[in-house]
């Protein structure tokens, strides 16, 4: 909230929406859109990528994770989205634990929106660890989607 001219005004409303490429990410991403429209909010979809911490064998491995994040966030805004974006979509790659840059993402947003299981972790695991940080850490109200059916 800022002062102009001496009246209160409000600060854009933001919606941040966890992307990694996953159906349960897809699936937050559908659940939002709606959301943020009847909130008058925008949506911020973020992606934490970072460097591996390890290679394999003594072969330089020319490895981009910032650029393969930008390309799944787009991929996946086009698998949900089409054309048809949310009005006031914005895109965030940030280099971090998908944890670390999720929480402080959720600072001043109206609502962290994360699936229950990411590419990371085990597939039987109903709510994965991110998620579970996130709803235990985050700065505002996080609602975790369940994994699409299939």
């Amino acid at each position: 909230v800022s002062v102009m001219s001496g009246q209160l005004r409000d600060a854009p409303r933001r919606m941040v929406v966890g992307v990694d490429g996953s159906e349960p990410s897809k699936a937050a991403l559908r659940w939002a859109a709606p959301v943020a429209e009847a909130l008058g909010a925008h949506i911020e979809a973020v992606i934490a990528w970072e460097y591996p911490s390890t290679f394999a064998g003594p072969v330089y491995v020319d490895t981009r994770p910032d650029v393969d994040a930008e390309t799944i966030v787009g991929e996946t805004l086009d698998a949900v989205f089409g054309s048809q974006r949310p009005p006031g979509l914005t895109v965030a790659v940030h280099e971090g634990s998908a944890r670390s840059v999720l929480l402080d993402a959720s600072e001043g947003a109206e609502m962290l929106v994360v699936g229950s299981r990411g590419h990371g972790g085990f597939v039987g695991l109903l709510l994965g660890s991110v998620s579970a940080a996130c709803a235990e850490h985050a700065h505002c109200p996080v609602v975790i989607i369940p994994a699409p059916h299939t």
